[in-house]
């Protein structure tokens, strides 16, 4: 049955360049489950999102978000499934405030556009000021970033998070900020990468790669 909210890697395989980024990788989230990626940099932690937004082809094993296999067909669609932030986001040039509100133009978004007034809720729960809807994306500091291009996927209402080191430049008042608002999420599903096993304690696994593998 096609679940909105469910992930399944099975023995993936990937090869960049002539190396061994992931070796037989297996990973399956269930509807609202969490789970934490950590291990050394260079294990292959960010490949395994690269693979379920369909940036990286596997040379092996395959990939199902939603119960739908992952292919040059079906991955615009089911990206629409997934709010992704990465360690440095790029927000792209503008306000703040025209940064959030333009996805919302896109015709695939536009039944949310009511999500737009959860602006000043999502600021206050982040420990962002509000004045920052009318800064310059490019004046923010790399921790506000972080916490806008948060901001942004919430609005959007996805049932799947991929967040990829998305607390890293953040203070332990911010960070704390951060963890919480996602402990609140219980009926999502999300895939965080750490280098910290304790970055999001609530998570129901963490899984600690090495060399590709798990």
């Amino acid at each position: 049955m096609d679940r909105p909210d469910t992930l399944d890697i099975k023995d993936v395989t990937v090869r960049l360049n002539g190396q061994t980024i992931l070796q037989d990788f297996s990973l399956g989230l269930e509807a609202g489950q969490k789970a934490l990626l950590t291990g050394p940099s260079g294990c292959g932690k960010s490949t395994v999102l690269r693979c379920l937004l369909g940036f990286v082809v596997p040379q092996a094993g395959s990939v199902h978000i939603a119960g739908q296999a992952l292919t040059a067909e079906s991955v615009w669609t089911l990206r629409r499934r997934i709010a992704y932030v990465g360690q440095e986001p790029d927000l792209g040039a503008g306000i703040v405030r025209d940064i959030l509100e333009r996805p919302f133009h896109y015709r695939a978004n536009t039944a949310l556009r009511g999500n737009l007034a959860r602006f000043s809720e999502l600021f206050d729960a982040f420990g962002l000021a509000r004045s920052l809807l009318d800064k310059d994306a490019g004046d923010l500091s790399g921790g506000e970033k972080q916490r806008v291009a948060l901001v942004s996927a919430l609005l959007l209402d996805r049932n799947i998070f991929l967040l990829d080191e998305v607390t890293s430049a953040l203070d332990p008042a911010s960070k704390r900020k951060v963890i919480e608002c996602f402990r609140s999420h219980t009926d999502t599903t999300m895939l965080f990468v750490a280098h910290d096993a304790e970055s999001f304690p609530f998570a129901d696994s963490v899984i600690e790669m090495q060399g590709g593998t798990a």
